[in-house]
């Protein structure tokens, strides 16, 4: 315990002897590291790129930080061709980014990934964090060890607040202990926020007409406006790629050190679900539903649906850990989960936020090492969904024939392990 202390107290002074600081002291705007050399070295002789944005809905948002840092990059450097890759999913972590990576990301050979999921990680166990984000890094290295890595950190209204008390968030925290151990860079976009908020120029949640002679962050304390909050992210970005540039120089040297924790997921995959045992009816979700067309994320253009109470996926698989990529939404009801043919766990795939369909995934972790079979069966009991819709701030069913159906979605088994026949 005393090491682990030590180490992460040398990580922090390592941190604030890095970068320039404003007047928050919690963290620093970035730290250089080892920085971007071969990005920069092939970007600043002109030659195409392509730049990956992995994260949650606040880098999938068009016009937001990842379109703004697009741009000041190509202005930068109106020389070189730029391709930006946008694969942010609304609503999820470095837990399924660490799945999705493969097909989303290293499948078009980035030069460059930015990871942007310290908000969407506030909830979670450090020791998660640790396995996906160290997963994330590990599987770009293995692909292509001249790709070069950068965390980037946003923040909600509350992550502010705590940052404003010098308080570092708790996934913040951990994504910067795998940086450090890999070298790799890190930029805080939203310390000016903080700062601004703190001088009282800023507010972060409410309408614009609220505030005339204030900046508003966002209408709901996480999603920034494009011409406020996006527009200092892509800022912050902008200034510190310019240091992290100029340090940039050289060769990193080995990048794939001894893992910082043993199982981490590099080896997290996904299976297309037409590889489980199904038994009763499952159709084919098609892309011309209007209601459904936001569900479809390139390059997972596949789903399947049952209302069919019974109805079951299984597979049979060696390792610890595995789920399943699907659908939450209006029409959606719950599976019954078992293990091994143990008691079954029931999964809602409703929240308060299912008035629209949306792409999402669960786990189940920690199992024993071995073989191990996984059923997923349509659950007949009924969700209370204006209760759970009620949840947030009194939120109420537009249609309530567009909630009636109870149905499960599934697109692709995750797995961290090897499937078996």
């Amino acid at each position: 315990m005393k090491f682990k202390i030590l180490a992460f107290l040398l990580l922090l002074s390592t941190i604030y002897v890095s970068a320039q600081t404003l007047s928050n002291k919690a963290m620093p705007d970035f730290t250089v590291r080892k920085g971007l050399p071969n990005f920069y070295r092939k970007i600043s002789d002109g030659k195409p790129v392509t730049v990956a944005y992995l994260g949650g809905s606040i880098t999938e948002a068009a016009n937001g930080w990842r379109d703004q840092s697009a741009e000041k990059i190509r202005q930068r450097f109106p020389n070189a061709k730029i391709n930006a890759i946008n694969a942010g999913i609304g609503g999820t972590g470095s837990d399924l980014g660490v799945f999705r990576l493969r097909a989303q990301v290293l499948s078009q050979k980035p030069d460059l990934v930015f990871v942007e999921f310290a908000v969407n990680d506030i909830s979670k166990p450090s020791t998660l964090i640790h396995k996906a984000m160290e997963g994330i890094v590990r599987q770009i290295w293995k692909d292509n060890r001249e790709t070069d890595i950068c965390f980037v950190y946003t923040l909600t209204g509350d992550m502010g607040v705590d940052l404003g008390k010098g308080k570092i968030p708790q996934s913040t925290a951990a994504m910067e202990e795998i940086a450090q151990h890999y070298g790799i860079p890190t930029v805080s976009m939203g310390l000016k926020v903080v700062q601004l908020a703190t001088e009282g120029k800023l507010v972060y949640k409410g309408a614009k007409d609220q505030y005339p002679d204030k900046i508003v962050f966002s209408a709901d304390n996480v999603h920034p406006f494009p011409e406020t909050g996006q527009k200092l992210y892509a800022e912050a970005l902008s200034v510190a790629l310019d240091s992290i540039f100029i340090h940039s120089a050289q060769k990193n040297g080995k990048r794939l050190v001894k893992p910082f924790i043993k199982d981490n997921w590099e080896a997290a995959k996904l299976i297309p679900v037409e590889k489980a045992v199904k038994t009763g009816n499952w159709e084919k979700v098609t892309t011309d539903d209007p209601e459904l067309q936001r569900i479809f994320k390139k390059p997972f253009t596949e789903f399947i649906k049952s209302s069919e109470k019974g109805a079951s996926l299984s597979f049979r698989f060696k390792g610890q850990v595995a789920g399943l990529y699907d659908v939450v939404g209006p029409g959606c009801g719950q599976y019954e989960l078992s293990v091994d043919g143990g008691d079954k766990e029931l999964v809602p795939r409703f929240d308060s936020y299912s008035t629209y369909y949306r792409p999402q995934y669960f786990l189940k972790q920690g199992l024993s090492k071995g073989l191990h079979t996984v059923r997923l069966e349509v659950s007949g009991r009924q969700l209370d969904k204006k209760e759970i819709l009620s949840q947030r701030n009194n939120q109420t069913m537009d249609k309530e024939s567009r909630y009636q159906e109870n149905a499960c979605y599934a697109g692709y088994i995750m797995l961290i392990g090897d499937l078996q026949n």
